[in-house]
């Protein structure tokens, strides 16, 4: 088995509380608490959850886009979050973020091809007089056409901004791609689009990509390895097909169960969950799924269940498994 490309242990990201007229610290918001992850190159891992289970701030801290507040961050082995700003910036160009508003991230008053092409010359990868020639050759492999070079951003649509923000990532040549929640924003036939377009930029460049998303049914068109994220930490993994077809944990039965089969004779048991996900600043003790869980036992909520394997490629945190 190759080396990872990614590894992530024990990741913690706490944001401070602050109160009072001297503004001292009084709690903390545990963001990512106590999250692992290991990818591999080549791969394509799907990170799942709610809003607020801190899918962002994982893949923000990932490329030290954020600091952490514990754990170890490694890319190709090199601790990003223990070498120094000159060393990080050398790195840039092989880690890059895709963002789930293509717009905000553009400046309106730059030409597309500018702000595609500046990376490249931010980081001396190509000669002034070659940046066009790679723009060009970047938007047509991202679906867009030589022509768009001189445009605006409020001249495109969504869709053709989501592939801008992916030719402005890869036009660096990245060995791992974090696609923040990119097909969000998108109506269903645009996403099928940027799907087909990952797949493909995947399979010729030999990307790595963590794909973030909400969207179930996405992931499981794009992805082969599905983790599940609940309240900053991951409860279930596995391979894509074992895990769509027999979930282990409570909370990613439920959110399977959400997703609408496009056959209408065809009807799934919906596992509708109690409440609200708890606030991060004072999440419940033992277990964190437990106030929102149809089967919790005593157990449940006095000791938090360890995430451990059971069998083959599946770890999940469930004292019920």
């Amino acid at each position: 088995m190759s080396e990872p490309l990614l590894d992530i242990r024990h990741l913690k990201k706490y944001y401070p509380i602050k109160s009072g007229f001297w503004n001292r610290t009084v709690g903390h918001v545990k963001a990512v608490d106590d999250f692992s992850l290991t990818l591999r190159p080549g791969e394509t891992f799907g990170l799942v959850g709610e809003s607020g289970s801190g899918k962002s701030t994982v893949g923000r801290a990932a490329i030290r886009l954020t600091d952490k507040t514990g754990g170890e961050v490694r890319f190709r082995g090199i601790d990003l979050h223990a070498i120094s700003a000159e060393e990080l910036r050398r790195l840039r160009p092989k880690m890059q973020l895709i963002f789930q508003d293509p717009y905000s991230s553009l400046n309106p008053r730059v030409r597309i091809g500018d702000a595609i092409g500046e990376a490249l010359l931010e980081h001396g990868l190509a000669a002034k007089a070659e940046i066009r020639g790679r723009v060009v050759e970047t938007l047509e492999a991202c679906g867009l056409s030589a022509w768009h070079y001189d445009r605006f951003p409020h001249e495109f649509s969504g869709g053709q901004r989501q592939r801008i923000g992916i030719a402005r990532a890869m036009i660096l040549e990245p060995e791992l791609i974090i696609a923040d929640e990119p097909l969000s924003a998108l109506d269903v036939s645009i996403q099928a689009q940027i799907i087909n377009l990952f797949r493909k930029l995947r399979e010729t460049r030999e990307l790595t990509l963590l794909f973030i998303s909400h969207d179930l049914s996405v992931v499981e068109h794009l992805c082969g390895r599905v983790g599940v994220m609940y309240l900053g930490s991951m409860v279930e993994t596995g391979p894509r097909d074992e895990l769509f077809r027999e979930p282990l944990h409570p909370y990613t039965r439920a959110l399977l169960s959400a997703v609408p089969i496009p056959i209408p004779k065809l009807k799934r048991e919906r596992i509708v969950l109690r409440g609200e996900i708890p606030n991060p600043a004072n999440p419940p003790s033992g277990c964190k799924f437990h106030t929102r869980c149809p089967f919790a036992e005593e157990r449940c909520r006095e000791q938090p269940p360890e995430f451990r394997n059971v069998g083959g490629e599946r770890f999940v945190a469930c004292h019920l498994v």
